[in-house]
């Protein structure tokens, strides 16, 4: 499915809800296309230099070179990532620390959606180990960088699939492949089923540990760290694509339909990354499906203590203490 949708809101949002960072680090993962490519292009017009963490591939070279193109004068390192390899994130995480000794954002965008049910080469669920437990152990393991910065955010990208059921901690452990299984076809067109159940769990997991976070920031007077939420509405990317090839949904389904540009979808990360008003626990994105991204109320489950230790424990369990 290819069509153009019109980009309604990013002028606005660049105008009036960032700032200059200059002399600014960023590291984004999941930067090759949509929503993370966006983010990586507008940080870097406004000064960042931008830590591109991304599986080395083609795509990742050709991205890379769109990206320069865009914006000539900006400031990008790529860094080889996937998220699917504990290995490899504990790679990029040294190779961050060899030139870096201090960061300034952390945006956990990369995301994958309703994939089979499948085990990574460390034995989670991927969806669980490229949407949350890698990038738990990212933030961990780079949040002394973060600290000596005035103004850290650390970002974590969510979506409308976190509205559901509470998180369940065999997601979090090494069942991958034995979840449940794909579903059938009817299942997956209407966003039910297995499948979308797993992706659900990482979607909320997002939401569990940016407000478990924001919440130890608060308890130890951790004012120079933000944990900052976000949510892209419906945003056309090759998110749905790679779903579809995988039999994970319908492209041409009239639902699609209500799709934003993936440049409005990434507004919420980006004023999460750059407006010079933003509190630690702001949530950003449209009020559902498409529109501009306000500030959100988080629904309450969001931060209920079940789902803040479930998540929390369930990461830890898999890569280790987070002390904050």
């Amino acid at each position: 499915m290819t069509r153009e949708i019109k980009t309604l809101h990013l002028d606005s949002v660049i105008k009036n809800h960032t700032q200059d960072l200059t002399n600014k680090v960023a590291v984004i993962t999941g930067t090759t296309s949509g929503t993370g490519f966006v983010c990586a292009r507008e940080l870097a017009k406004l000064g960042a230099k931008v830590l591109l963490l991304n599986r080395d591939s083609e795509r990742s070279v050709a991205a890379l070179a769109k990206l320069k193109e865009a914006v000539p004068n900006g400031d990008f390192e790529a860094i080889a990532c996937d998220l699917q390899d504990f290995a490899s994130v504990r790679g990029a995480i040294d190779a961050i620390k060899s030139k870096h000794d201090r960061l300034d954002i952390l945006c956990n965008n990369a995301g994958v959606m309703a994939l089979p049910d499948q085990a990574t080469i460390d034995g989670y669920d991927v969806q669980m180990q490229t949407n949350c437990i890698s990038h738990f152990l990212l933030t961990k393991e780079l949040f002394p960088l973060l600290r000596k910065s005035d103004d850290a955010r650390i970002v974590n990208h969510s979506s409308m699939a976190r509205i559901g059921e509470p998180l369940a901690a065999e997601y979090f452990g090494k069942n991958g492949g034995n979840l449940g299984g794909d579903g059938d076809a009817e299942e997956s067109d209407s966003f039910r089923g297995p499948r979308w159940e797993r992706y659900h769990q990482t979607k909320l997991a997002n939401c569990a540990f940016t407000y478990g976070l924001h919440q130890k920031l608060v308890d130890k007077k951790i004012t120079n760290v933000k944990a900052l939420l976000a949510h892209p509405g419906l945003a056309l990317t090759s998110l749905q694509s790679t779903t579809a090839a995988t039999g994970g949904m319908d492209l041409d389904i009239p639902f699609m339909a209500q799709a934003q540009s993936a440049e409005d979808g990434a507004l919420g990360i980006i004023r999460a990354c750059a407006d010079k008003e933003a509190a630690s626990g702001n949530f950003y994105g449209p009020e559902q499906w498409a529109g501009f991204p306000d500030i959100l109320p988080p629904e309450e489950h969001l931060s209920d203590p079940h789902n803040i230790v479930t998540n929390w424990k369930g990461c830890e369990a898999a890569v280790g203490e987070f002390v904050v």
